[in-house]
């Protein structure tokens, strides 16, 4: 798995957070991404103190007479610990629910996320820092929870929100996107005038599962002649291979 800049995106097991072993894994400029499933022990699925904050040690800083100086490489090592250090607070912050809406379904519930202020921000920060230099003008959130993350988001980049809703949502005049579901289809609605053609567009919603509302909304939004960047999600439910569907389009998760 690599971020589109072409940089491995690694996956970090909670073994070798817990026993310090994860200073290995880092490259500069590369981001981590740790399992969801592999930070919460069986006894705390619903969520709880996050346990993964063992910290890299780094060489003493050099102290001069009027201020700290951090080499590069101190600098490249601290903004690695910072990212494992929000992406499993991100982590051990969202609730899975097991049997819901019905049987043999784990729920992922970013509630839980949202109730925690830092690892909130750490979510939209991550986004942020990613997409704020990419000259998007556009960013379309999928109903219901894009439309959490995507505003934010949105304004921290200074870019535009385009809610992509559910039919006879919207009250002007739209443009539709028919999908295929697992027992029959469904219907994504933009209003007609939201976008223009050649503006470049970021696709958020909080997870990937099979990736048919993602599809539907590149396919809209392309419709009107948008480029869509890329596609970000909180979580990817990986087993489901729903990142295949969108072709050549990049997706950027922070857990899986």
């Amino acid at each position: 798995m690599s971020t589109a800049s072409g940089s491995p995106l690694l996956k970090i097991s909670r073994a070798n957070i817990v026993k310090g072993k994860f200073p290995r894994y880092f490259k500069s400029g590369n981001l981590v991404q740790i399992t969801s499933a592999k930070l919460r022990s069986s006894s705390s699925i619903g969520g709880g103190e996050d346990d993964c904050h063992t910290r890299r040690r780094h060489s003493p800083v050099k102290i001069g007479s009027t201020r700290a100086q951090l080499t590069n490489s101190d600098m490249a090592d601290h903004l690695q610990d910072s990212n494992i250090d929000r992406i499993a607070r991100i982590s051990s912050a969202i609730r899975v629910i097991p049997d819901f809406p019905k049987p043999g379904i784990m729920f992922q519930d970013i509630t839980t996320l949202l109730l925690d202020p830092k690892a909130f921000k750490d979510t939209i920060d991550l986004f942020v820092e990613r997409y704020k230099d990419k000259n998007i003008s556009v960013v379309a959130g999928i109903e219901a929870r894009g439309f959490i993350f995507g505003p934010p988001i949105a304004l921290a980049i200074g870019a535009k929100f385009v809610p992509m809703r559910k039919p006879k949502k919207l009250p002007g005049e739209v443009i539709s996107e028919e999908y295929s579901l697992e027992y029959g289809t469904d219907i994504m609605e933009m209003h007609v005038g939201a976008v223009s053609a050649g503006e470049r567009a970021l696709v958020i919603d909080d997870l990937i599962a099979t990736g048919g509302t993602l599809c539907a909304a590149i396919r809209l939004l392309e419709r009107v002649g948008v480029n869509v960047v890329e596609c970000a999600c909180v979580i990817e439910l990986a087993d489901l291979k729903g990142r295949n569907r969108l072709g050549d389009k990049p997706l950027f998760v922070l857990v899986s």
